[in-house]
């Protein structure tokens, strides 16, 4: 008899053991179905993943990975879509950069198509196609560099730079300009050397220095001051100009922007270029209203700050 009931006790239990594992594999099907059908509704209509009702264990950490996921790609798709814009926009700023280049040299192609054209005259135009084509050079080189630096693809050199060297080099194409407009550069160099590029260095120089020089009467002046301190090396350029609008300041690096006192050849990217190489090199630039014009301090830190 005690056999016999021992028998049923644990057949019931075994029967109970499959029932409850039945139950089990059934319930994680359920889960895992219900579990698809949230991803689903997520990724096709982003309705968030209810976690609140997911048991503690791995069906609920699988949840909330996917959610971390999830969140993931739709931060990458937003910052996708925010490149494209500022891609698409950038686009436009280059398309109309180009375009009064391009409306002078057909208007002066159309005139020298003239057989009645004075002699001085088409001179003239040719030196106003040649003149528009050199601008239209420069653009498109500096846009490609300015695109190089930011997809990471420019490697900078990391060797000893002369200040005094890197200013002469920086200044040296506008040397016969500034003849010209009867400017004075001055220059105080007390600093030794910094661990850099010099070509790209230079360009950033020549780029401040152009600024500078455009925004700064004839008869004036630009002075530039290098100096060292135990954390970094300073240049400093100042000009006698008539200084940047406060409404300005806060664009003067934004690519395409031109302030009030732009000039009328001002692409509004020489200062974005040149903050772009300083950045890439462990540095600084900034720009202020100086004394009696603008000015800009650019630091480069003997550490990687």
């Amino acid at each position: 008899m005690n056999e016999v009931i021992l028998s049923a006790v644990l057949i019931l239990l075994i029967g109970v053991f499959f029932a409850i594992l039945f139950w089990q594999k059934q319930r994680q099907r359920n889960q895992l179905r219900k579990l698809n059908q949230d991803l689903d509704r997520l990724l096709q209509q982003g309705i968030p993943l209810p976690i609140d009702q997911y048991q503690e264990g791995e069906r609920s950490i699988l949840a909330n990975q996917m959610e971390k996921i999830t969140l993931r790609l739709t931060e990458t798709a937003d910052r996708v879509q925010k490149e494209k814009e500022y891609l698409a926009d950038s686009l436009a700023d280059i398309s109309h950069q180009l375009r009064t280049p391009m409306t002078s040299m057909n208007l002066a192609v159309t005139m020298l198509r003239s057989p009645e054209l004075e002699h001085s005259r088409r001179m003239e135009l040719t030196a106003e196609l040649r003149n528009q084509l050199s601008r239209m050079d420069w653009l498109v080189e500096t846009l490609l560099k300015i695109s190089k630096l930011d997809a990471g693809t420019i490697v900078m050199a990391l060797e000893p730079v002369s200040v005094q060297h890197l200013i002469e080099k920086a200044a040296e194409p506008l040397s016969i300009a500034m003849d010209i407009r009867n400017q004075q550069l001055r220059v105080f160099c007390h600093a030794e050397e910094i661990r850099g590029d010099l070509s790209w260095t230079a360009e950033a120089l020549g780029n401040i220095l152009k600024n500078c020089m455009e925004h700064t009467p004839s008869g004036g002046s630009i002075s530039v001051h290098a100096e060292e301190t135990p954390l970094f090396t300073q240049i400093t350029i100042e000009d006698t100009g008539e200084g940047f609008a406060p409404e300005d300041l806060p664009h003067i690096f934004d690519r395409f922007y031109q302030g009030r006192n732009a000039s009328a050849e001002s692409y509004g990217i020489g200062l974005a270029l040149a903050r772009s190489i300083i950045t890439a090199q462990n540095g600084t630039l900034q720009a202020q209203n100086g004394e009696q014009g603008a000015k800009f301090t650019i630091k480069f830190y003997k550490q990687i700050i």
